[in-house]
């Protein structure tokens, strides 16, 4: 009976061996809060246009209204002051309008089923551009994350599935080098990866810091408390929509009132 011969690995293949690892341990990570950097964004968009569809286009109507009163006030006074308040009061009405009405306005609610999270992930992990090897293969990776933070975006998970179908079939994935040159490739992949989780855990605080999170956190927070916080909002606004239209409609009378 013959005895095998065990190879012993070089030190260069041991830390080849050892980075790699760390490496598959670094790109689970990155997969995670890649997840978790889509989830927020999608669900913070989502509660943006649900805000521009209740409230956004009530302060458009306010702005409205109150660009109306300017505009009756320099017709009255005549004043350059009185001119220019009144046209910076309209572009406030427009650009209220534009949002309110704009496409963020349509986002609907997202709830990602967790095969999709788990789709996501595992298509995060295999394409990110963070693991390219060059400037051609960081190219195509980036095109990739797009679309599948496009598919995940709009809960498709059957783009999911096609993007990582043909991952597996694409002469990428064929891979091959020597030692030196594939331990060199991983340690600077390893920096890659390390950089694009702090860059998100960067952004993830800002967006967790932005108006509209802390808005949906006072939402949220609301509920608890059994109030609809977005309901209190609207009824303020419609009080003062109400308020404005009432000095505008007095404004009118009034001239009316006095032959002007």
């Amino acid at each position: 009976m013959g005895i095998g011969i065990v190879k012993q690995q070089t030190p260069e293949e041991e830390e080849l061996a050892a980075k790699r690892e760390e490496l598959a341990r670094l790109e689970a990570e990155l997969a995670d809060r890649e997840l978790a950097l889509a989830s927020l964004k999608a669900e913070l968009a989502a509660f943006e246009g649900l805000y521009l569809r209740r409230v956004g286009v009530l302060y458009a109507e306010l702005d409205d209204w109150n660009a109306r009163l300017a505009e009756r006030r320099a017709e009255e006074v005549g004043t350059p002051e009185a001119r220019a308040e009144a046209a910076d009061a309209r572009s406030q009405a427009q650009e209220s309008h534009s949002t309110a009405h704009s496409d963020a306005a349509e986002v609907r609610p997202f709830a990602p089923s967790p095969e999709l999270k788990s789709l996501y992930r595992e298509a995060a992990k295999r394409v990110h551009p963070d693991t390219a090897t060059d400037e051609k293969d960081r190219a195509r990776r980036e095109r990739l994350m797009k679309e599948v933070n496009a598919a995940y975006a709009a809960g498709d998970e059957d783009a999911l599935r096609r993007i990582l179908a043909g991952l597996d079939t694409s002469p990428d994935a064929v891979q091959g080098s020597g030692v030196g040159a594939d331990l060199i490739r991983v340690l600077r992949q390893l920096k890659q990866v390390r950089d694009r989780i702090a860059a998100i855990e960067r952004e993830l605080a800002a967006l967790n810091g932005s108006e509209i999170a802390l808005l949906r956190r006072d939402v949220e927070r609301a509920e608890q408390e059994g109030r609809d916080l977005l309901a209190e909002i609207e009824a303020a606004v419609h009080a003062k929509i109400e308020k404005a239209r009432r000095s505008h409609e007095a404004m009118r009378t009034e001239v009316e009132k006095h032959g002007r």
